[in-house]
């Protein structure tokens, strides 16, 4: 799953697709390297992010969604946002599925619109808001209390008539460096969930923190940290450098010949 940012202010690459020409390049570049998906989003989640309304994050997301969707017709396109609203009018312009990173916490009417839509959904654990999530890192035990939210929005979910379920548990959201790599540490465990697990690791603060580092020089780092998660369970690597994680995916599937 390869990462668009339309925000001027990802921790990233914030601002580097302010343009079509721009955004239809690096789409054009990440299908090329092998993504499967696409994953466009409009309201930057990093720690602290700034506040984005409903309208300047589809005023930001429609028009370049539509453009992607013109160029490359067949691409599966998901929409990373926490907005019942931006879902639905983002799957009616051709989007495929929904990167939700409150699992519906953050708008009650999301879990209801997409059962509607019927299309995939991506739920993330995440305590707080992106402004206030890292004041929310005190855990008895981090991968019991993940997974027990789980196993909650689980249930919510299909109670409300979604049928295909995507899991993330939020790595870096709300939670520690050392919170982190104890959930990867134990990743097998969330098989019991018996869903897809998405990994979303690349170039962030638990990769580059630990190594000294930053996110631009943390693309060695991001591959190791993903195939350590391959080799735990991870199914989907949500990644910033689509080549590189193709690779890695490549060589882990090798494994199992």
């Amino acid at each position: 799953m390869g990462i668009l940012n339309l925000t001027p202010n990802s921790f990233y690459d914030g601002g580097k697709y302010a343009n079509d020409a721009a955004v239809l390049k690096q789409v054009e570049q990440m299908l090329a390297d092998g993504a499967d998906f696409i994953d466009v989003g409009a309201y930057s989640s990093k720690p602290n992010a700034e506040f984005v309304s409903t309208e300047e994050e589809l005023n930001r997301l429609i028009p370049a969604l539509k453009s992607i969707l013109k160029e490359f017709p067949t691409t599966l396109i998901s929409i990373d946002t926490f907005r019942s609203e931006v879902a639905k009018q983002a799957i009616e312009a051709g989007a495929s599925m929904i990167n939700d990173i409150s699992a519906g916490r953050l708008d009650e009417k999301m879990m209801e619109t997409v059962a509607k839509l019927q299309v995939p959904y991506i739920m993330m654990h995440l305590k707080g808001t992106p402004q206030t999530m890292v004041q929310f890192t005190d855990y008895e035990d981090v991968v019991k209390e993940v997974l027990f939210y789980f196993s909650e929005k689980i249930t919510l979910a299909r109670s409300f008539g979604i049928n295909d379920i995507i899991v993330d548990p939020g790595f870096g959201f709300a939670k520690t460096v050392e919170q982190n790599y104890e959930i990867l540490q134990k990743f097998e465990l969330f098989s019991s969930l018996e869903l897809p697990l998405l990994v979303g690791i690349s170039r962030k603060s638990m990769v580059y923190k630990p190594l000294q580092t930053t996110a631009a020089q943390a693309l060695n780092g991001t591959t190791a940290v993903n195939m350590l998660a391959l080799t735990k369970g991870g199914s989907i690597l949500r990644v910033h450098d689509v080549k590189e994680a193709v690779e890695c995916v490549h060589l882990f599937s090798l494994m199992s010949l």
